[in-house]
């Protein structure tokens, strides 16, 4: 849709009065003073609309020109009426003779309520956020280009479900909206979200004419939840079939990690983090991370899970040796350990490894640093890393947007928005992914996570991978990548750019030659 300046039709309006209008509004000036038309002054998002900007870039030491394209696009309901409008960000490389051999990444972040800003400057994107090596803030805050970019072999939309960015849900024919429950009922669930993303995917896809190219989902977070049910529910009914799937430091996608599982899990998470801060034995210190980790990985699933699966009734002599393992391999005392009962919460890991130093790590990425009021408690005074990532995201998504994708708008661009009480029953996400897996044999996925993340932790990530197809039949369509990072892997300068190649050669690899058809 073409954006008209309001100038334009307010000279257009003009031309059509006739003299005895203007005479008439003259007369009736004052008593129009008095009148307060509440809808002129209203703050409200364009409930349809583009606009689209040339750029350039240089990825891998390869220019290209490219077409940014920011709109907002309308939900429907089931009767055809307008009940939300969704914000986009689409990325196009020019000159491209035939998009049927063009693939388009579908990318999502998580939350739920977290709105595309993260992966879109963060990770994927043309432009990156302008952060330092190890992804801190830097000034002036803004984008720069991004020498990794998937958009070299992959066009590339952003999109903010209902809440997030620039995305709103919107007011009846009469001018009401919807309630509470009636929301949450819509959009705000597992299961309400995909349903109507998935419908939303369908028409921008029709719209874009991208029904012939490969297409991939790309979640992070809560949106690894969303892309695993969308694979099946694209499938099933809006008959879209994928490429592939990659889940970024991935949730549990209802695949149940709990009691012993769910606390021996994340151990190696523990053992990474206390490598990164020096706090382990000078032996595990000279072991490079990747080396030791398989270590704790087979003591976890070998030892640590028996043991806590004997609860109150494990001898005392083996609580000790288990806790003393787990302290060795964690940085944490060995009385730390036991009166944890040997599960050791990681509110309680960030602010206990590094007590003594007077810091806190952070939650999502525990190289981030924090300091607290007060040294004694059982958990930190706020997140540190979060803190850093809004520090240097919102400013600069914010001017990204405006300035350089000229995208003009008084809503205020959600960050993180208000989608709760979010309904978490019924989550068959992982079931949906490995169904769809099995029902199109064209389907891939890829796990990327950080070894320093302590909210979706690695393990945890191999864990979900391990359990999803319990048949081993279509294990050779999964794979795992590790990098020494946290939940956003990509802010790191050195993880950036290997988790973009990692991507960029998972798209090349599960596009089939014209001669390989879908079947076993």
């Amino acid at each position: 849709m073409k954006l008209i300046p309001l100038a334009a039709v307010m000279v257009s309006v003009a031309s059509m009065m006739t003299v005895s209008d203007v005479i008439a509004d003259q007369s009736n000036e004052v008593s129009a003073h008095k009148q307060t038309n509440v809808s002129m002054h209203s703050r409200q998002i364009a409930i349809d609309e583009t606009v689209v900007t040339e750029h350039k870039t240089k990825v891998n030491g390869n220019s290209f020109s490219y077409t940014a394209t920011v709109g907002t696009q309308p939900v429907w309901n089931e009767n055809g009426d307008a009940v939300a409008t969704l914000s986009y960000t689409y990325y196009q490389r020019d000159n491209v003779r035939n998009n049927a051999k063009r693939p388009l990444l579908i990318s999502f972040n998580g939350g739920p309520g977290s709105a595309s800003v993260w992966m879109d400057i963060g990770y994927t994107g043309p432009r990156a956020i302008n952060v330092d090596d190890e992804g801190y803030p830097l000034q002036p805050y803004g984008v720069k280009t991004n020498p990794y970019s998937i958009l070299d072999v992959a066009d590339i939309v952003y999109v903010n479900p209902v809440n997030t960015g620039y995305s709103r849900v919107l007011p009846n024919k009469d001018g009401e909206m919807p309630s509470k429950d009636e929301q949450q009922e819509m959009f705000f669930g597992v299961n309400a979200d995909i349903k109507y993303l998935a419908e939303w995917l369908n028409t921008f896809v029709s719209r874009n004419e991208r029904w012939r190219s490969p297409k991939y989902l790309i979640g992070e977070s809560y949106g690894t939840t969303r892309v695993s049910g969308l694979a099946l529910e694209l499938q099933d009914r809006q008959w879209m079939y994928l490429n592939g799937v990659v889940l970024v430091s991935p949730t549990d996608i209802g695949i149940e990690r709990k009691g012993p599982v769910k606390a021996a899990n994340r151990l190696p998470y523990f053992a990474a983090a206390a490598w990164y801060h020096k706090a382990l034995s000078a032996d595990l210190q000279n072991t490079d991370l990747t080396e030791f980790l398989p270590e704790v990985e087979a003591f976890t699933i070998n030892e640590y899970i028996p043991a806590l699966a004997m609860g109150g009734f494990i001898a005392p002599d083996h609580k000790q040796k288990i806790a003393e393992k787990v302290a060795y391999f964690s940085g944490l005392s060995v009385d730390a350990v036991l009166k944890s009962n040997l599960d050791v919460s990681t509110r309680f890991f960030w602010k206990e490894l590094l007590r003594e130093r007077g810091q806190t790590v952070g939650r999502l990425d525990s190289r981030y640093l924090g300091i607290d009021k007060q040294d004694v408690g059982d958990s930190p005074d706020y997140n540190a890393e979060l803190t850093s990532w809004l520090h240097s995201f919102t400013p600069a998504i914010n001017a990204y947007i405006r300035e350089e994708l000229n995208y003009k708008t008084d809503i205020k661009y959600y960050m993180l928005g208000d989608v709760h009480p979010w309904d978490r029953t019924n989550n068959k996400t992982g079931e949906n992914l490995r169904q769809a897996m099995a029902q199109n044999p064209y389907l891939n996925v890829m796990v990327q996570a950080g070894y320093y993340d302590g909210a979706t932790n690695y393990f945890d990530a191999k864990y979900t991978m391990w359990q999803l197809d319990p048949s081993s039949k279509m294990k050779d369509r999964l794979s795992f990548k590790g990098y020494r990072s946290g939940h956003m892997m990509y802010l790191r300068s050195e993880d950036l750019k290997q988790s973009n190649q990692d991507l960029r050669e998972f798209i090349e690899n599960t596009m089939p030659k014209p001669d390989i058809a879908a079947k076993y």
